[in-house]
């Protein structure tokens, strides 16, 4: 049996996702072997999904399986919506399962704060520095804490975080670890 025969039968022939039945495709979740079944959409192979398709995440993120418990977590953090960020942080997770899910940053990349303290994904930061939000009009202000932080996978002095209600990236010379 294939990977694809697998994750077929393990899903009933639905994305993990959304429950779309076409162009069904395995995705990756790594570290590992696992995988997940994603229709194109859910993929986004043609294009962006529009937001309101994501929404379908809320009902995956109570599935029994880790790999797409993993994949639904990934995915929440990546969208600028408040119904992402209190899916996400509402979601329970084993915690291998979540140590799973924040192992997301290639090898040999690490992110570290102002003071050389290494930053994990979902940390929260505080700004040591008043910032400029370039494109949304206002400053974020020293001393403002930043919960639930992303690490940007392939850049070690980028982190991402809600300031204001505006998903930002923000350099890690410019926070400390709380």
């Amino acid at each position: 049996m294939t990977q694809l025969d697998d994750l077929m039968t393990r899903a009933a022939g639905v994305c993990e996702f959304c429950g779309g039945t076409e162009a069904l495709a395995p995705v990756d979740v790594p570290p590992g072997d696992e995988a997940v079944l994603l229709c194109a959409t859910c993929r986004e192979e043609d294009a962006p999904a529009p937001a309101s398709h994501w929404r379908c995440l809320e009902g995956a993120a109570w599935s029994a399986t880790p790999a797409v418990q993993v994949a639904v977590w990934r995915k929440l953090g990546t969208l600028d919506a408040a119904w992402a960020t209190e899916a996400r942080e509402g979601m329970m997770m084993e915690p291998d399962i979540a140590a799973w899910a924040e192992a997301t940053a290639p090898a040999g990349v690490e992110h570290r704060d102002s003071n050389g303290v290494l930053l994990a994904q979902g940390d929260t930061v505080v700004l040591i520095k008043d910032l400029p939000v370039k494109g949304a009009g206002f400053t974020a202000k020293r001393g403002t804490a930043v919960r639930g932080i992303s690490l940007v996978a392939d850049n070690a002095a980028h982190i991402e975080g809600r300031v204001e209600g505006q998903r930002i990236v923000i350099l890690t010379e410019f926070v400390k670890r709380k």
